[in-house]
């Protein structure tokens, strides 16, 4: 029994361990292209006229 234990963490630790990162990447992606646009946006807004 306790072996079955013992797998059971090993795997969800794996996947827990997987799974964190992959969202660290998706965080880090996410930020870069946040930052971009809005200094893309900045950039923009000085060549407005009204």
């Amino acid at each position: 029994m306790t072996e079955k234990a013992y797998k059971t963490m090993g795997t969800a630790g794996a996947a827990n361990l997987a799974l964190g990162i992959i969202l660290n990447v998706t965080g880090i992606v996410a930020g870069v292209l946040l930052i971009v646009n809005g200094a893309r946006l900045l950039k923009a807004k000085q060549g407005l006229t009204f």
